[in-house]
């Protein structure tokens, strides 16, 4: 199983990000997926996750603010971030079965 994270860069605070995460080896339609982000001296925690079957959970923090969605036919996982903040500045991780991706990093500049 692999996961390949894409679509992060530098935005200004109240941009907006999507990221991708394509997963291979392994169908999104029967195991969940799950978005995680670590910022420097942090630890990493979990931000959000999609289900197999399209239900979807979300960190407080990010709560009204980013939307996990998922197209099966391309086997990727989105994380549509809005309205981001400095705070969000992190690595950003997808997580499925285990396996994870290489991160892309989010940056949000004040």
């Amino acid at each position: 199983v692999q996961l390949q994270a894409s679509g992060g860069g530098l935005v200004q605070a109240g941009g907006s990000l999507r990221l991708a995460c394509v997963v291979s080896g392994s169908l999104i339609s029967r195991f969940a997926v799950y978005w995680y982000r670590q910022a420097p001296g942090n630890e990493r925690e979990w931000v959000a996750s999609i289900t197999g079957g399209g239900s979807t959970n979300y960190a407080d923090p990010v709560k009204g603010r980013f939307t996990i969605s998922k197209d099966n036919a391309k086997n990727t996982v989105y994380l549509q971030m809005n309205s981001l903040k400095p705070e969000d500045t992190a690595v950003y991780y997808c997580d499925s079965r285990g396996f994870w991706g290489q991160g892309t990093q989010v940056t949000v500049s004040s």
